[in-house]
C-alpha cells in the first residue's frame, strides 16, 4: 500500500514534465529549421535576378542617351544649313526648246541667277532671272528661199514665285518652286533683216513665262550647296504655249541667319 502510494505520486510529478516534453516537439514539428544550403542558393539567384535587370536597364539607358545625342547632331546640323533668311544662286543651264510652229526643237544653253527669302527653315520666295542662247535649224523662205540657214536666236524671262523644302537632311535637301513672269524673245536678230517669220521662227515678242521645278540641293557645308533642278518651262510665243524641259546646275550661296 505504501509502495502504490509513491507510485502515485511519482506520476502526479511527471504528468507536467511529459506535457512540457510533448509542446516542444509539436512547435519543432511545425517550425522546422531551413536549411542553410537552400537559404544560400534563393539569396544567390534573388541576387543574379536583380544584377542581370541591373545591367538591363543600364544598356538601355545607354543606347537612349547614344540615339538621343545623335537625334540632337542631325538636329543640329539641320538647323545649321536651313536656317538661313538668304540663298543666292549661279546656274548654268539646258532647255530643248521649239522656235516655231513648224521647226524642230533645238538646245537653248543658258545662265541663271536668283534670290529667296526663306520665312523659315522650308518656306521661301524667289526673285529668278535668267537668260538662253541656241541656234535654229530651219530652211529660209522669202528672199532667202533654198538656202539651209542656223540663225540664232535668244531669250531672257524674269520670273518669280514661291518655294518649299519637303525634305530636309543634314548634308542634302529636296524642294518644289514655281515660277511665272516675264519672257522676251529676240527671233529676228540674225536673219540679215529678214525677219523671224521669213525662216519660221516665231516673231519677236514679249509673253509670259512659267517654270515648274524639283530642286536637290547637295550641301558642301552649312552655307554653300551644289544644287540640281530638273524642270519644265512654259512660254507663249506666236500665241501658242510652248513646253520645253530642261534643268539648271550650279551652286547655292546661304547667308543670314533667321
Amino acid at each position: 500500500m505504501h509502495a502504490f502510494r509513491r507510485f502515485t505520486l511519482l506520476l502526479a510529478f511527471s504528468l507536467p514534465a511529459f506535457a512540457v516534453l510533448a509542446q516542444s516537439s509539436t512547435s519543432s514539428a511545425s517550425n522546422p529549421t531551413q536549411d542553410p544550403t537552400q537559404s544560400a542558393g534563393q539569396d544567390s539567384q534573388s541576387g543574379q535576378a536583380q544584377q542581370s535587370a541591373a545591367e538591363t536597364q543600364g544598356q538601355i539607358s545607354v543606347q537612349q542617351r547614344i540615339k538621343m545625342r545623335r537625334e540632337q547632331r542631325r538636329a543640329t546640323a539641320i538647323h545649321d544649313a536651313y536656317d538661313h533668311r538668304w540663298e543666292s544662286y549661279m546656274d548654268m543651264g539646258y532647255l530643248r526648246f521649239t522656235p516655231g510652229p513648224n521647226e524642230q526643237r533645238l538646245t537653248f544653253y543658258a545662265w541663271e541667277t536668283g534670290l529667296t527669302r526663306f520665312s523659315n527653315e522650308r518656306l521661301g520666295y524667289t526673285l529668278d532671272g535668267r537668260g538662253y542662247f541656241g541656234t535654229a535649224y530651219v530652211y529660209a523662205n522669202g528672199s532667202n528661199q533654198g538656202n539651209f540657214t542656223r540663225p540664232a536666236i535668244s531669250q531672257y524671262d524674269i520670273m518669280a514665285g514661291p518655294i518649299y523644302r519637303f525634305y530636309l537632311q543634314p548634308k542634302y535637301s529636296i524642294s518644289g518652286r514655281v515660277l511665272a513672269g516675264w519672257a522676251h524673245g529676240n527671233f529676228s536678230g540674225d536673219t540679215n533683216g529678214d525677219g523671224a517669220q521669213a525662216f519660221g521662227l516665231y516673231p519677236d515678242a514679249d509673253t509670259f513665262a512659267a517654270s515648274a521645278a524639283i530642286i536637290g540641293e547637295y550641301n558642301l557645308s552649312p552655307s554653300v550647296a551644289f544644287k540640281l533642278a530638273p524642270e519644265y518651262f512654259f512660254t507663249g510665243f506666236g500665241s501658242t504655249t510652248q513646253a520645253s524641259r530642261g534643268f539648271t546646275i550650279g551652286i547655292v550661296y546661304r547667308f543670314g541667319k533667321q
